[in-house]
């Protein structure tokens, strides 16, 4: 099967690659190679993909509408994955044009790409930035998430409706994935895990913020790309049993559908740290500061629904998921 990828340079979107070239599939990918962190771990990413055969790169900006086109006319993808963005909740506040120009004009290359393309599916990534205020736990799909605390957020729920009006006017199936704070080897070094593993190394102090009052539900990136693997191969249909009366967010009687991809299990920070610090053998220097713009206090996802689609629900211990992270940090030198 061919399947057209974007953000393939990065975290998620290599694992998933490599994923998919495993299983036999002919992967077209994607991704402008930016400079919002260090290009040299990019490359490094797509030095694993490159010399496989059934694997070809375009170095493209989706926000490039003609270049995306002729893209989707040329490659005639059956299936597309869609992980490129611009990630980051603080970064929106400082460069808000960067997630407009990729996260919503780019979005909409897509959909017209897979609009005009036939795509059998459109996969795409949400994240559990979308429930903002949202204080009741777990984070369920069937939630009103219409009060984001970052412009990251609101363009990532934007782009699960854009995806639902392509779907209701085209019966363009679309499949957004919620993913809730990713982790794990091949990383991001503007995440918290990354920041606070390379300070502790160097034995510098790590910035805990809102004083270590927050929890998350940290997922480890082999259940994201299994998740994100099985999504795929279920290609949505109208939910029969949808109300208009009482709309429920996840469905449509279009073919659209949300689900999330988390661990299920909110963490402590302070425990996430004394993870990092037992797997490194260091204690770190602690910095306390107050609460950042943007940021949320707990998450936590449930997966009822992903479970029902797939038969499968992230499972990787946390203790495990932070062995390997440092594991491969430490080797990479």
């Amino acid at each position: 099967m061919k399947i057209l990828v974007t953000g393939v340079a990065g975290f998620i979107g290599m694992h998933v690659c490599e994923r998919l070239l495993a299983r036999g599939d002919q992967v077209v990918g994607v991704d402008n190679l930016n400079d919002y962190y260090d290009v040299s771990l990019k490359e490094a990413r797509l030095a694993r993909l490159t010399p496989q055969g059934n694997f070809s790169f375009h170095k493209l900006d989706i926000a490039d509408r003609p270049a995306m086109a002729a893209l989707f006319a040329d490659a005639m993808p059956e299936r597309v994955i869609h992980l490129a963005a611009q990630a980051g909740v603080r970064y929106s506040i400082q460069n808000p044009h960067a997630y407009v120009d990729s996260n919503l004009v780019g979005f909409v290359n897509i959909l017209e790409g897979c609009r005009h393309g036939k795509v059998k599916h459109l996969v795409y990534a949400s994240s559990s930035s979308v429930y903002g205020g949202n204080t009741k736990l777990p984070f369920s799909e069937h939630d009103n998430v219409d009060h984001p605390v970052s412009l990251y957020a609101a363009t990532k729920k934007a782009n699960e409706l854009m995806a639902h009006t392509y779907s209701h006017l085209y019966g363009l199936p679309t499949t957004g994935l919620r993913f809730f704070t990713v982790y794990g080897p091949w990383g991001r070094p503007d995440m918290a895990y990354w920041k606070f593993t390379e300070a502790i190394l160097a034995g510098r102090a790590i910035d805990v913020y809102n004083h270590g009052q927050m929890q998350r539900d940290f997922t480890y990136i082999d259940d994201i790309v299994e998740g994100v693997l099985r999504i795929a191969d279920v290609i949505p249909a109208g939910n029969p049993d949808y109300d208009a009366a009482r709309p429920d967010p996840a469905s449509s009687d279009a073919p659209y559908r949300l689900y999330n991809i988390g661990n299920s299990h909110t963490v402590p920070l302070m425990d996430f740290i004394e993870g990092l610090e037992n797997a490194l053998g260091k204690v770190a220097e602690k910095r306390y500061l107050p609460l950042q713009d943007g940021d949320v206090l707990a998450t936590e996802a449930a997966t009822d629904a992903l479970r029902a689609a797939t038969g499968f629900a992230p499972t990787t211990p946390l203790d495990e998921g932070i062995r390997r992270f440092v594991a491969w940090y430490v080797a990479r030198g």
